[in-house]
């Protein structure tokens, strides 16, 4: 039986936190989101954002972070590709976090977020472009500026290449083409392992994202990126003007963020 992007995701719903494997309960896989959402909007200066606010979550999953963040914002847009992975979101809001403050959107061509221009104050993105073809990722960056108001703010996270990627990309590839091989498809999409490896989608430096930036004319209040203590990325430009960089102390050494108040 073909194991499609779809059936492999749902199957494997809570094990993509980055930190533990997949023996977590529900209860701790949403407590390891808590306990990030605490962080990174501190690290951002969003602690302290009036709760009236709105913000979209671009990938949602099934809600791990999505709880956290309805408990702290009036309004909470989750949006994933997986119509599936919104119901247990909504699920897991319920159960965790408060489910009045939540909305879904599905991102059914995997790049179009169906929210008006202009419409949110704060777009937060983690851990979900670079599980995207690279056209989609940057798709969805330009819509993260769209429908962030003037004066809000964007932080999405991205991953660069590193020299490992010598292999992990193309053993991505493979387990890919391997999920939709009979017997041995199925077993594989079950694992963390190789279920991490086969979405291992795109490379995304800051250069190319902020090309595309400036290409549609955004304009920004405010830019920095954010990277690994002591792993800053190439010098970057962004309308003729060298792009600030800033330490984050909780960024993966492949990760780097996009971090901006939009015009």
């Amino acid at each position: 039986m073909r194991r499609n992007a779809d059936e492999v995701v749902q199957d494997t719903g809570w094990v993509f936190n980055n930190v533990t494997g997949s023996a977590l309960t529900l209860e701790q896989f949403v407590a390891t989101g808590n306990a990030e959402v605490d962080v990174y909007l501190n690290r951002f200066g969003w602690s302290e954002m009036p709760p009236s606010m709105s913000i979209l979550e671009i990938g949602s999953g099934i809600g791990r972070m999505t709880a956290a963040l309805t408990r702290q914002f009036h309004s909470v847009f989750a949006s994933d590709v997986d119509a599936a992975f919104l119901e247990r979101c909504r699920e897991t809001v319920s159960r965790f976090g408060d489910v009045t403050a939540l909305r879904t959107v599905h991102i059914a061509d995997g790049s179009s977020v169906h929210l008006e221009d202009n419409s949110v104050d704060l777009v937060f993105s983690y851990i979900t472009l670079q599980h995207c073809k690279a056209s989609d990722a940057l798709r969805l960056t330009s819509e993260a500026t769209r429908v962030a108001k003037p004066g809000g703010w964007i932080a999405l996270n991205y991953r660069t290449y590193v020299p490992a990627d010598a292999v992990l990309l193309p053993a991505g590839a493979l387990m890919r083409v391997l999920w939709n091989v009979p017997v041995v498809g199925p077993k594989l999409s079950q694992w963390r392992w190789s279920t991490r490896l086969g979405w291992q989608a795109n490379r995304l430096n800051p250069r190319r994202v902020l090309n595309l930036l400036e290409t549609s004319r955004v304009e920004f209040d405010e830019l920095v990126i954010l990277h690994h203590p002591g792993r800053p990325a190439s010098q970057a430009t962004f309308m003729g003007e060298p792009v600030r960089q800033r330490d984050l102390d909780v960024a993966n050494k492949s990760h780097w963020w996009l971090l901006a108040r939009c015009r």
